[in-house]
């Protein structure tokens, strides 16, 4: 089953309510299930004696997308229930694509906007266990750059950049056991057996069992390897 688009952005609208104070951010739900795009420079709220402008504090907020499938919270270019292309890219509803819009709208040099949308990748997290599901998603993200870069400057990113981006797309897109926070396929569930009195438990340190390995994520601003397992804890 995949996730309209529509929920998609009900849903994101619901977390931008609350990072904002206030309704209608981005768009306007409509009854119809569509959305009406804000038109305009996005506003944000009044800043009091902070020396970080709101728009890169909401560029570097973390976003998690749980079992992300094909990441259609992150990024939307198609409709997940369709397939159907949503353009122009203002139209776009997912977490990296508000953050993107930002990007272009507060940044005037190359510098600075491949340094924030950069920025904006590294906020965006994703965890799925289908392998196929995964590469799906990570695609979705590398497209979606392509689409903002090629709007912005009217040409195609270097490779340089590209391996850049890929590589924080390959770290904060990963493979995992959601319910073990381990990679897949590793140690299997312990079957729920009942033992008499008399019963002598086998030894768990089998070398032939399988290791149950904790998946790790990066830190971007402090260049620092962390085991997810340790953030919900």
């Amino acid at each position: 089953m995949f996730t309209p688009a529509w929920l998609c952005n009900v849903m994101n609208n619901h977390l931008d309510r609350e990072w904002f104070g206030r309704e209608n951010v981005f768009n306007t739900e409509n009854a119809d299930h569509t959305w009406t795009v804000t038109e305009g420079k996005i506003v944000f709220p009044p800043q009091k004696r902070r020396k970080v402008p709101l728009w890169q504090r909401y560029v570097d907020s973390r976003r998690l997308e749980i079992t992300c499938g094909e990441a259609p919270y992150l990024v939307s270019r198609y409709d997940a229930s369709t397939g159907e292309l949503i353009l122009p890219l203002k139209r776009r509803i997912g977490q990296l694509d508000r953050k993107l819009r930002i990007v272009n709208e507060n940044t005037e040099t190359y510098a600075d906007w491949a340094k924030w949308a950069l920025r904006a990748y590294e906020s965006c997290y994703g965890y799925e266990y289908q392998g196929d599901s995964l590469l799906i998603a990570r695609v979705n993200l590398l497209l979606t750059f392509l689409d903002y870069y090629r709007e912005r400057w009217g040409e195609e990113p270097d490779a340089k950049l590209l391996a850049v981006i890929a590589e924080r797309i390959a770290w904060n897109l990963w493979q995992m056991d959601g319910l073990k926070d381990t990679v897949p396929l590793g140690k299997p569930y312990a079957p729920v057996e009942e033992i008499s009195l008399f019963d002598i438990p086998e030894h768990e340190g089998q070398a032939s069992m399988p290791v149950a390995l904790p998946c790790r994520i990066k830190n971007w601003r402090r260049q620092k390897y962390t085991c997810f397992r340790a953030l919900k804890t």
